[in-house]
């Protein structure tokens, strides 16, 4: 029976490995990467509600009356 011959082993895997890592690069510098959105501030107007044009006086509650 005839041995097997693991001579060039390191080669074939070597060159497998880093054209394995030449092609990852390739792959990722034509990947198009979103970029960040920006935050968008809505144009919201601001309701006028009726208390908010009058003053109005806060009164405490009964049970905490200072003489």
């Amino acid at each position: 029976m005839p041995q097997l011959d693991t001579s060039t082993w390191l080669v074939t895997i070597t060159s497998m490995i880093l054209t394995l890592f030449i092609l990852m690069q390739l792959k990722f510098t034509k990947h198009y990467f979103h970029q960040t959105p920006m935050p968008d501030t809505p144009n919201s107007t601001k309701q006028q509600t009726p208390w908010e044009t009058k003053w109005t006086k806060i009164y405490l509650p009964p049970s905490s009356l200072q003489r």
